[in-house]
């Protein structure tokens, strides 16, 4: 595949287009940005409940050996085609581009309407229920006669979606400076987290509970429900795939930003939870356990402190998020097979602003949701129509299309793959709810495919064009 150089300001025959503007050391920074969200600052307790106790590092550690062996996918599929829009190129290259890749490209980018803005509003929701844990009445709803309405946590999450949408809105010079700004920030949390728990460390308390690991099928239970909450805290690792059109060097770039994201964010996971665990016990853990330990071994300044880094982490995530789904759409549009309003360039700096406001405005909406009711489903569906799809064709790609130029090859291939199969696989089954949310995942797919074929027969595309 050739890769394009630089684009000139103007783009080929004066028309926009976007510019490799990002090194090895901006595409670490946004994927640790997404990677380190608010999620595991929040999650770390139902991990704990789901395992029952300090075993609960083992969800986080088969998170990471899953994350590990999907991100060598992505990371041999985005140095091969390193375009905007990420997993929307990689399936409509890999099942064909004029033939079933049409649609499976088409169901991902109709998933990715909302399981997209869903993980956007997941980021903005976490930071008003921290703000919330500075501020108390932010919990208080909005009129008091109308206890069951809107909250100003709510508002609050909403208004945090306008702001990113305001800072975004700039060329790609401008916003790396910011994702610097902000990733010190998210830095410092960690930074903070780690010292207090290490330097207030009692080992008796990491402590592994007797027949903690008895293999029986509550056993698998926990680790299932532990495994699907670790594997949302660790994505992200791939969002520079998201960006490919926007990278110097992609071929070197993206695999070193992938591996090297999982790496890190895996370290400090690891290290985060030693640090919590070792200092509370797991029966006492709440939704705040992160700031309640700070809080605790450093203070209660501290405590505040570190819940104003967390609110900052939480933004930093959504900001890293909206910044690589805006160009799904917009890589969509340009192929023909979107809405046409997505493939607008703003004229003068370079960056898809329709699909920046879209998306950044269907996330607002998605702030008055709950976020426990939008996570399990959440992964599940991306699992279903993304992400098992991905591990299969990246086979199917190197049988099909040998000849294609890969600057990075799976290690140790077709493990990966396989293994990341049977991860994803073990965390569709072993779950309670995991029929309900297979079911949720299924209606979609239904819904998307009825809305392309609908759409193929008006446009004489596959599979109607092979009947003419």
């Amino acid at each position: 595949m050739t890769v394009t150089p630089d684009s000139a300001p103007g783009g080929r025959n004066g028309v926009p287009q976007l510019e490799r503007r990002i090194g090895l050391p901006s595409a670490v920074t946004l994927n640790m940005m997404y990677m380190i969200g608010v999620g595991p600052f929040i999650t770390l307790p139902l991990i704990v409940a789901a395992m029952g106790g300090s075993q609960a590092l083992l969800g986080w550690l088969v998170g990471a050996f899953i994350a590990c062996c999907d991100g060598l996918v992505w990371a041999e599929l985005g140095a091969a085609m390193p375009e905007a829009g990420g997993s929307y190129a990689f399936l409509r290259e890999i099942y064909g581009r004029e033939g079933a890749g049409r649609w499976i490209s088409f169901l991902f980018i109709f998933q990715l309407i909302f399981s997209a803005p869903l993980s956007m509003a997941s980021g903005c929701i976490g930071f008003a229920d921290f703000a919330s844990f500075l501020f108390p009445g932010l919990q208080h709803p909005v009129f008091a006669a109308w206890a069951a309405g809107i909250h100003w946590t709510s508002l609050l999450a909403a208004g945090t979606c306008v702001l990113i949408i305001g800072m975004l809105y700039q060329d790609m010079r401008a916003i790396l400076r910011v994702a610097w700004v902000l990733w010190a920030g998210v830095m410092a949390a960690m930074g903070i987290v780690l010292f207090a728990g290490f330097t207030h460390l009692h080992p008796v308390l990491l402590r592994i509970p007797p027949h903690a690991f008895g293999f029986t099928p509550g056993f698998f239970t926990g680790l299932g429900s532990a495994t699907l909450i670790a594997t949302y805290d660790y994505w992200g690792y791939y969002n520079v795939c998201f960006l490919g059109g926007e990278v110097r060097e992609p071929g070197r770039t993206i695999p070193r930003a992938v591996l090297i994201s999982i790496a890190v964010v895996a370290a400090l996971y690891l290290a985060m939870n030693i640090s919590v665990l070792g200092v509370i016990p797991a029966h006492a853990m709440r939704s705040t356990a992160v700031a309640d330990m700070v809080a605790q071994t450093l203070g209660p300044k501290a405590g505040v402190a570190i819940a104003c880094l967390i609110m900052w982490t939480a933004f930093s995530s959504v900001f890293a998020l909206l910044m690589g789904y805006s160009r799904v759409p917009y890589a969509a549009a340009l192929d023909g097979n979107f809405f046409r309003v997505f493939a607008h360039l703003h004229p003068k700096r370079h960056f898809p602003d329709v699909a920046l406001v879209a998306m950044g405005g269907v996330a607002m909406v998605f702030c008055f949701f709950r976020l426990a009711e939008v996570i399990a489903a959440l992964v599940v569906i991306r699992i279903v129509l993304q992400y098992l799809l991905q591990q299969v064709g990246v086979m199917v790609l190197r049988v099909k299309r040998p000849e294609m130029t890969r600057p990075f090859r799976i290690w140790l291939y077709p493990l990966p793959p396989l293994l990341a199969l049977a991860g994803f696989l073990f965390i569709l089954v072993s779950r309670p709810q995991a029929r309900h949310e297979c079911w949720l995942a299924l209606i979609v797919g239904a819904v998307g495919s009825a809305l392309y074929f609908a759409r193929a027969r008006m446009r004489r595309e596959w599979p109607w064009r092979l009947n003419e």
